[in-house]
């Protein structure tokens, strides 16, 4: 069992030809991204009793999510995203997050999962953060844990805080993604690579396995103890980039678990992948990418989707 824990929400997405909703946020699309790869998953987040609660419970379970969380009585969380005409998606959010109870259920809900993912909004908002904190903490004896900043600038404005939560989780993850622009923003002045290199000798032999860069147009970097590698970005024509760190995140995942690396006992394996299996990775989760940014929103591929795509 595969677990994400963090913020679902409705994607609002204006674009010059008019306005459409989408159910998003960043863990909301690993886990849609890791069930569509035909990997059993649950989804730990909140959402309400209204339409938009109602779309995003809907959303999940489409792609066979679990769902063991209820809605509650909060509003469901809304981001809204302004398209411009070269695709790239800019943000402003209404939202809350919080679970409250999950620590008295938390260790039955971890039974049997071997990797846990979290990221982006749910490890930086209080009070919700903290909760995520304990889970990590509690998942990692027996779970690999994955961690992508996804860094919110527009809602988390103090960077010193940012770094220092982020950094939080970096010492207890085995994978870590995050893009350029999430590095250049926590570490300002510094080269995106050097702060990545960093982040591996967070925790000394409990850190990372891997550290992965996303870079746009100009491919994904990682690096790991057996040293660095890179690919060349899939080309495709773009409709939109929404969701495309989050498809290559799961994609990411999905081959660290299709290596059958994924589960605390495995960690020295893991920390032991080559650069050649970094480079297989890297190339996989590029492909996932290219094939969301070539269709509108946050629209992960199936595993015969990326089967499909040149070089499978």
């Amino acid at each position: 069992m595969l677990t994400v824990i963090g913020e679902g929400l409705v994607d609002v997405v204006q674009r010059a030809s008019g306005i459409e909703a989408h159910v998003g946020g960043s863990p909301l699309n690993v886990a849609v991204g890791l069930a569509r790869l035909d990997h059993p998953v649950q989804f730990i987040g909140r959402y309400g009793r209204d339409a938009y609660g109602d779309a995003l419970a809907a959303h999940l379970r489409s792609s066979s999510v679990m769902l063991p969380l209820g809605p509650d009585g909060l509003p469901t969380s809304v981001a809204t995203a302004l398209i411009d005409d070269d695709g790239a998606a800019t943000y402003t959010f209404d939202l809350a997050w919080e679970l409250p109870g999950l620590a008295d259920r938390l260790a039955f809900m971890l039974q049997g999962t071997t990797l846990l993912h979290t990221g982006s909004i749910a490890t930086m908002l209080a009070p919700g953060a903290a909760d995520v904190l304990a889970a990590v903490e509690q998942a990692h004896p027996s779970a690999t844990i994955s961690f992508d900043p996804n860094c919110r600038p527009s809602i988390i404005t103090d960077v010193d805080y940012a770094r220092r939560q982020a950094e939080k989780f970096v010492t207890l993850a085995d994978v870590v993604k995050a893009s350029d622009e999430d590095l250049e923003w926590l570490y300002p002045g510094e080269d995106a690579l050097d702060a990545a290199r960093r982040w591996l000798k967070l925790g000394g032999s409990e850190g990372p396995a891997m550290v992965v860069v996303t870079r746009g147009a100009s491919g994904p970097w990682g690096i790991t103890a057996a040293g660095e590698a890179e690919c060349v970005a899939t080309r495709v024509d773009v409709a939109d980039t929404v969701g495309a760190g989050d498809s290559f995140m799961a994609a990411l995942l999905s081959g660290v678990v299709d290596r059958g690396l994924d589960g605390a006992q495995n960690r020295k394996d893991l920390r032991e992948l080559s650069a050649e299996g970094l480079v297989e990775l890297l190339v996989h989760a590029s492909r996932a990418a290219a094939v969301t940014v070539s269709r509108p929103g946050a629209n992960p591929p199936t595993r015969a989707e990326l089967n499909a795509v040149p070089g499978q």
